[in-house]
């Protein structure tokens, strides 16, 4: 009998996201994780984790230290007593710089590769499974696979997704609230199951069972609509009645924060130059030059030409060194 799973994004879902993790000492668990995944797993789903990881392919960090990362994470969730079932990572991007790395990959969401590996190694039915982001690959991922969706979108942020992006099944401000969505809609499967196994005995005991058997389906099909649409619009009524009067500066300061990272994590990876490198070892010599000033000022036997001489070569240096970084800036 296929098993059903929650397939779970790692940054920004699990984990906070600081820019691209390189140390298993960044890690930091987001509130509410340990004690969302014991529920999961109490409702009988696999927990497993799908993560592009296009750190590797960026020479940012290798597949040894990403291992050494998610035990860590294993250890920190072992502790307050949650466990994942499995990890899976993409490690390949097509502008990544490590050769071995730099490539299209069907497991980089949002192509549906890693979820459809798990299915196939694990025996999942991906039709009964979840999958949990906090971006539009994420969403586009599971949909591809089969599964129902969820959308982390912790200030529920209507730029989240745009244009032509498919939308998620559900929103959720963090994966506490994304647990309850499952709970309700796994209770509901369960109540309507009840229902249609009392309605079946009674339709067995009084009715024909041609005559009653289409309305009934009809009927829990209308009650579970009508159940999303009364959910999304509690949320929404929600939401609206507790906004408060500074919620914009909020939204702007999360624009802010969210740029600056995007900013980071291009400093990270920005290319090799042979300029700027060329710039480093002439600055060296620069350094140089000024400690044998400084050594021939407080020499006993000082002689001003060849402290003129050392302060010389250390501008011309100096020159070399701005005209390389110029050069380099102009690539």
């Amino acid at each position: 009998m296929s098993k059903k799973a929650i397939f779970l994004d790692r940054d920004d879902t699990l984990i906070e996201d600081p820019g691209y993790i390189n140390d298993p000492d960044q890690l930091k668990l987001l509130d509410g994780v340990p004690e969302a995944l014991k529920e999961l797993k109490q409702l009988g789903y696999k927990l497993i984790v799908v993560s592009n990881q296009s750190a590797v392919a960026r020479g940012i960090v290798t597949e040894k230290v990403l291992g050494e990362i998610h035990e860590r994470l294993k250890q920190m969730l072992a502790k307050e007593g949650a466990y994942l079932d499995r990890i899976y990572y993409c490690p390949y991007h097509p502008e990544g710089v490590i050769q071995k790395y730099r490539k299209k990959s069907d497991y980089r969401k949002p192509n549906p590769g890693m979820l459809l590996t798990a299915a196939k190694e694990m025996d999942l039915d991906l039709s009964q499974s979840w999958l949990i982001g906090n971006s539009a690959g994420d969403i586009q991922a599971g949909q591809r696979a089969g599964c129902k969706t969820i959308l982390i979108n912790r200030h529920l942020d209507s730029t989240k997704l745009q244009g032509n992006q498919p939308n998620p099944d559900y929103t959720a401000v963090n994966i506490k609230e994304a647990t309850n969505i499952i709970k309700k809609s796994h209770g509901h499967i369960n109540n309507n199951e009840a229902t249609a196994n009392r309605d079946t005995t009674s339709q067995a005991e009084s009715l024909p069972p041609a005559e009653d058997t289409q309305p009934s389906v009809q009927h829990d099909s209308q009650t579970f609509e009508q159940t999303r649409q009364t959910e999304s619009e509690i949320r929404q009524a929600t939401h609206n009645q507790h906004e408060m009067p500074n919620s914009k500066t909020e939204q702007l300061l999360e624009r802010v924060l969210e740029q600056l990272k995007n900013m980071q994590r291009t400093d990270m990876f920005t290319e090799f130059s042979v300029m700027r490198l060329i710039a480093g070892i002439v600055q060296i010599i620069v350094l140089f030059c000024l400690l044998v000033t400084i050594w021939l000022l407080m020499s006993p036997a000082r002689q001003d030409s060849a402290v003129l001489i050392a302060l010389g070569f250390a501008l011309l240096f100096q020159m070399m060194a701005l005209t390389f970084y110029i050069m380099q800036g102009r690539k």
